[in-house]
């Protein structure tokens, strides 16, 4: 049964989307089956894996895009999976056992425009979509943007653990406690829609320290946020098994360059690769592999 994970933190601009396509990338890199849901309205992962042509044919006509299994809602998941989605000029396929399923700017339009049946919420119609498909994959990930909207709510509701992507700073400690709150409020909404088969709705299991930059020190924001953390737990409201994770990712110029050759940072190429970038790409690499090992405790 593949593990279903939501990366979301309150707080915006935390590098969530790099951090979320590169352990992608990574998981996929060790042979995992992984497919990348874009919940973010941005597009920022379907552009950066798909590049722009591609992507612009889906935004232009909607089709293939997340929100087209809303509105018309004649598609269906199954049937807008882009397979081994990172691709070469030539077409030829790079990273084998990466899928994507794309978002374009119309997702927006779940948020407001969109009204459905109030007895079969977004999120319920995504998770029964999504029972058909997970037995195909190891790893199932969600780039949720720093809300729990519809968009958001699918990735939750469907989601057995929840990783919060956080800066060393105050801001970021905010959005952990803010989505914390917001999660509690969220599952007594949708409680009378999980069946027993689903299991608990998905807590917090993990802070990952992300983008973080030469020579600054994260000793303090990290004790303040072991210290909320520790609180919560005490509290029951994230997992009992919750933790900081001991990788941590470095900012690094070749991430912003990825993102430019519309590839993950494991398949940039090292020729020349100054100490920051071996650096940062075995953060990601790490990160994968803790991830792993995260799961034998949940």
């Amino acid at each position: 049964m593949a593990r279903k994970i939501s990366f979301i933190n309150y707080k915006g601009g935390v590098g969530k989307t790099s951090l979320i396509v590169n352990t992608a990338a990574a998981l996929a890199k060790q042979g995992h089956r992984v497919l990348l849901f874009d919940f973010d309205t941005q597009s920022n992962a379907s552009i950066w894996l798909l590049k722009l042509d591609r992507w612009n044919k889906i935004n232009s006509s909607g089709v293939g895009a997340i929100y087209s299994i809303f509105d018309p809602g004649k598609a269906q998941l199954k049937d807008i999976i882009v397979k081994d989605v990172v691709e070469g000029k030539e077409g030829e396929k790079l990273l084998p056992g990466l899928d994507l399923v794309p978002t374009a700017f119309n997702l927006v339009d779940l948020e407001g425009e969109y009204t459905g049946d109030p007895k079969r919420p977004a999120y319920l119609q995504f998770y029964e979509q999504l029972a058909e498909i997970e037995g195909n994959y190891d790893y199932i990930l969600f780039d949720c943007p720093p809300n729990i909207l519809r968009a958001s709510q699918c990735g939750v509701f469907s989601s057995n653990e929840i990783y919060v992507p956080s800066n060393p700073d105050a801001l970021s400690l905010i959005g952990f406690t803010l989505l914390v709150e917001k999660l509690g409020k969220f599952h007594q909404l949708s409680a009378s829609f999980r069946k027993s088969a689903m299991g608990v709705p998905a807590q917090v299991q993990g802070i990952i320290f992300n983008s973080i930059k030469t020579g600054v020190d994260i000793e303090v924001p990290k004790m303040r946020m072991q210290l909320r953390l520790n609180q919560f737990r005490a509290a029951k409201r994230v997992g009992p098994n919750s933790k900081i994770f001991e990788t941590q990712i470095r900012d690094a110029m070749i991430v912003r360059r990825a993102v430019t050759l519309g590839l993950p940072v494991v398949l940039v190429m090292q020729e020349g690769a100054d100490t920051a970038q071996d650096s940062v790409i075995n953060d990601y690499r790490r990160l994968a592999s803790e991830i792993v090992r995260q799961g034998a405790q949940l």
